[in-house]
């Protein structure tokens, strides 16, 4: 998930995180007092009652569905409603898939990306697609989320959420969307977002300060190392990976500074200022949580608005 945002001269924050119950969802949110929570998806496998969880909290948000939301699913059950079906029931109108949620009081929108995306060149749940949205190709995909950010009001900012990142930002291992799984890496990214943004970026005067997404995970695979987790694109778009895994972990001596106990869990929020229409800071975040008493133990800088990114 990622997180908060306040309008006119005040900055926003977003956050990225997977919570196991509703209570920390909540407890969470209520004590860093968002203005917007963005989540990137991937609940678990067809985790139905996390998503109604995420549903009922009483906070602004929007939600992008990843390849795990639809696991098992392969199409639409003509005999009852499936768990894709009823997590997109209960989401409603936050579930931003090829589609725009506007916030005017923040004087942004949300543009959702490809939903159930698994990443590279190949349609992820390509059925279920069709049957929801009438998507058959990535030509057709990318042209619904370039109709998504039409009609965006003037005077808002566009902020792009999607469950995986666009294609073009390299394919080395440790690329923000390279293939950490293969020997010689490769672009795991999603060719249909990438031309989307190269159209609307060609046909429109739409303000796109920021891509955010996730499942391109942070630690590589066979412990090569760790993933960049953020890229000012050439377009520059800001494109930020948020699928730091695990994100909850037990607090023991080695991660925690002050949990007194083993009682406690350690968070990690990806956070992002926006100050007058411009992204002014990003950082990964850690935070401690032992009973009602919540202690941030790491930041890391991740970019600042002088144009530098640390990773």
């Amino acid at each position: 998930m990622i997180g908060t945002l306040k309008k006119m001269q005040t900055p926003f924050n977003f956050l990225s995180f997977i919570w196991i119950s509703k209570t920390y969802l909540i407890r969470d949110f209520v004590e860093m007092q968002p203005d917007l929570v963005l989540f990137t998806g991937d609940f678990g496998n067809e985790n139905l009652e996390l998503v109604q969880d995420v549903a009922a909290l009483n906070f602004p948000k929007a939600v992008i569905l990843g390849n795990h939301d639809s696991w098992s699913t392969q199409q639409f059950s003509s005999k009852k409603k499936d768990r894709v079906q009823l997590q997109l029931e209960c989401l409603g109108q936050e579930h931003v898939g090829y589609k725009r949620l506007d916030f005017p009081l923040l004087k942004l929108s949300i543009v959702g990306g490809r939903p159930f995306s698994c990443g590279g060149q190949q349609i992820f749940r390509k059925r279920l697609l069709s049957a929801r949205y009438g998507i058959q190709d990535m030509e057709g995909s990318a042209k619904r989320i370039y109709e998504a950010a039409l009609g965006t009001p003037e005077d808002h900012l566009v902020i792009l959420l999607a469950h995986n990142g666009s294609t073009g930002l390299g394919s080395e291992l440790n690329d923000i969307c390279g293939k950490d799984w293969v020997f010689g890496g490769g672009d795991h990214g999603d060719p249909d977002l990438a031309q989307a943004i190269s159209h609307l970026k060609e046909t429109t005067n739409v303000s796109i300060p920021l891509l955010v997404f996730g499942h391109m995970h942070k630690e590589l695979a066979h412990g090569n190392g760790l993933r960049k987790m953020i890229v000012v694109g050439a377009d520059d778009i800001i494109y930020l990976n948020g699928a730091i895994v695990p994100r909850v972990k037990r607090s023991t001596n080695e991660t925690s500074l002050h949990a007194s106990n083993s009682d406690g869990t350690y968070r990690a929020f990806t956070l992002v200022e926006i100050l007058s229409g411009q992204v002014n800071k990003i950082s990964e975040s850690w935070v401690s949580v032992v009973g009602n008493e919540t202690t941030l133990e790491e930041e890391h800088i991740l970019f600042k608005s002088n144009g530098q990114s640390s990773c």
